[in-house]
């Protein structure tokens, strides 16, 4: 079991290597479901493994000049203050559901990443400044951001960098500037968590050097993976991770109702009818559109 917590560990790390914080996402799932890690604890240990994690990849955007130290510090004292009082506030909160908020979480994460479009990159696009920047406005996203990510471990990089680009920032230097936030705020709540949290530090010690290391070999992969494909894939596959954490919370006398319904066809043909009826009109629509098109 260890030597399988191991390798997802190095999963965890290439994802975040290739995809930036939105790998983070799994370090919760994995240290519940495959290393026996509870709950609350393991939201801990991910604030340490995510915030580590973000911290090593932020040297490489900041010697880019992709990194906005001004507004990483503001938004991320906002997020440190929100973090921390999440840290605090998740002892109050049955682990039960912070796991249901996790997953939500999950699925607005993978919801983002599927329709998150590339933004093409423009000459000197990370020289570019904002013009001002509404600072009262950014301390309130990064207090909201920073809170979340204290109660459920996870960074909220998905929530940062449209934030980011919403204030004036371009996408790429939003990108850079967002793991400075997600390093400060998972810091935070990971203080807010330890007053009420003990880690097991040598667990903990081998998760973030799996995933520290991982990360390093995702960001050499980076050029050589279509990042389109690859968040399309690993979205559809959080979303899956999502639904099994869902099913895991289901009362086990409701469970046991439902499972003979499974049994039979007629839930999977109604599915089945369910997702074409929803999907049939979109399919027509885009053969019409690629029949409509002109070759330049």
């Amino acid at each position: 079991m260890m030597m399988l917590g191991i390798a997802a560990s190095l999963l965890i790390g290439v994802s975040l290597g290739l995809l930036g914080g939105g790998g983070s996402i799994l370090t919760v799932p994995l240290l519940v479901y495959v290393l026996g890690v509870e709950p609350k604890t393991a939201i801990a240990m991910s604030l340490l493994v995510v915030g580590l994690t973000s911290a090593s990849a932020v040297v490489m955007h900041a010697r880019a000049g992709r990194v906005r130290w001004r507004t990483a510090l503001i938004f991320g004292a906002g997020g440190m203050s929100g973090a921390f009082l999440g840290g605090r506030l998740a002892q109050w909160v049955p682990p039960g559901l912070l796991l249901l908020l996790f997953c939500a979480i999950m699925v607005a994460a993978a919801v983002a990443m599927l329709r998150r479009k590339e933004a093409p990159n423009e000459p000197g696009d990370s020289e570019q400044a904002p013009v001002l920047l509404p600072v009262p406005r950014v301390l309130a996203q990064g207090a909201a951001v920073g809170l979340l990510s204290g109660l459920v471990g996870a960074g909220g990089g998905f929530l940062i960098v449209p934030a980011l680009v919403l204030v004036g920032l371009p996408t790429q230097a939003a990108v850079g500037t967002s793991l400075v936030v997600i390093s400060l705020q998972c810091f935070a709540g990971l203080l807010g968590h330890l007053g009420h949290v003990q880690l097991p530090w040598g667990l903990t010690a081998a998760v973030v050097g799996t995933a520290v290391g991982g990360s390093f070999l995702g960001g050499l992969l980076a050029g050589h993976v279509s990042p389109r494909v690859l968040r399309k894939g690993f979205a559809v596959f959080v979303l899956g991770i999502a639904c099994v954490m869902l099913a895991g919370q289901i009362p086990p006398s409701v469970r046991a109702g439902i499972t003979p319904m499974l049994a039979t066809p007629w839930p999977w043909l109604g599915l089945v009818g369910v997702v074409s009826a929803v999907s049939l009109p979109y399919a027509l629509l885009f053969r019409s559109n690629r029949g409509n098109t002109v070759d330049p």
